[in-house]
């Protein structure tokens, strides 16, 4: 069990599926799951975090389970 005082992140791999989908844009992610392209460029960048709703809706538009889009885990330090 983890100390209540470990710091976790939560990450992505966005970047790397929209290239891998036909190098989709960043404004084309942000147009099908209806948020801004400010907004996913924040979330690929770790900067903001999704609300299930949008992290769902990412994990769809690539067709994959939420734990292959975003990852959990401890942070480095």
């Amino acid at each position: 069990m983890s100390n209540a005082k470990d710091t976790f992140e939560i990450t992505n791999s966005i970047r790397t599926l929209r290239f891998l989908n036909n190098e989709m844009t960043q404004k084309q992610l942000a147009d099908i799951i209806g948020v801004t392209r400010q907004t996913v460029m924040a979330i690929e960048a770790n900067k903001y975090s999704p609300s299930l709703e949008v992290a769902f809706k990412i994990a769809a538009v690539f067709n994959l389970p939420l734990e292959e889009v975003f990852q959990y885990r401890a942070k480095q330090t």
